[in-house]
C-alpha cells in the first residue's frame, strides 16, 4: 500500500506541475515552465523505470493538447526524456547542491538542444556558424525564464516531496 500512496503522489505532483504549464502560458511567463522539472523529479523518485519516462511525457502531451501541438513537440520531448535521464543519476544523490546543480544542467541543455533545432529547421536563419550563433543571441533573453522556472520548479517538486515524506511517513 505504501508504494501505491507513493507513486500517486509523485504522480498527482507531476500532473500539478504540468498543470501550470497552463498557467505560465496563460499570463505569458514565456519559458517560466515545470518541463525540467517534471523530468528531474520523475527520474529522481519513480521506481518504475518505464513509468519514469511515460509519466512525464504523458502530462506534458495532456498539457500540449490543451495548449496547442507544434513541429518542435519531438525535440522538447527529447529533452525532457534526456532531463529524465539526469533525474535517474539524481535519484541516490539528492541534496540541495545536487539538485540544484541538475536544475541548472538541465536548462542548459533544453536551450543549446531546443535552439539548435530551430536554427536547423527554420529557413529564417542562415545555416552558417554565425547564422546558429544569431539563433543563440536571439533566444538570450528567454534563458533567463528556463532558469528561473526549473529552479523554482525543482524546488517545488522536490521539497514538496521532503516535506511531505518527512511529515507522513506513513504515506510514502
Amino acid at each position: 500500500m505504501k508504494s501505491n500512496n507513493r507513486i500517486l503522489i509523485i504522480v498527482v505532483m507531476i500532473i500539478g506541475a504540468a498543470a501550470c504549464r497552463l498557467l505560465t502560458n496563460y499570463f505569458h511567463l514565456w519559458n517560466f515552465t515545470p518541463i525540467a522539472a517534471i523530468g528531474l523529479f520523475a527520474g529522481a523518485t519513480i521506481k518504475d523505470k518505464k513509468l519514469t519516462f511515460l509519466v512525464p511525457l504523458v502530462a506534458m502531451f495532456l498539457t500540449d493538447i490543451i495548449l496547442g501541438l507544434h513541429s518542435g513537440l519531438f525535440i522538447i520531448y527529447f529533452c525532457l526524456t534526456i532531463i529524465t535521464l539526469i533525474g535517474i543519476w539524481l535519484e541516490n544523490r539528492q541534496s540541495p547542491i545536487n539538485i540544484f546543480g541538475a536544475s541548472l544542467l538541465s536548462s542548459l541543455l533544453f536551450f543549446i538542444i531546443t535552439n539548435f533545432f530551430v536554427w536547423f529547421q527554420n529557413p529564417m536563419h542562415a545555416q552558417t556558424i554565425q547564422g546558429l550563433i544569431g539563433c543563440y543571441t536571439i533566444a538570450i533573453p528567454f534563458f533567463g525564464n528556463t532558469i528561473a522556472g526549473d529552479l523554482f520548479f525543482s524546488g517545488v517538486l522536490f521539497g514538496g516531496y521532503a516535506l511531505l515524506n518527512s511529515k507522513s511517513k506513513k504515506l510514502i
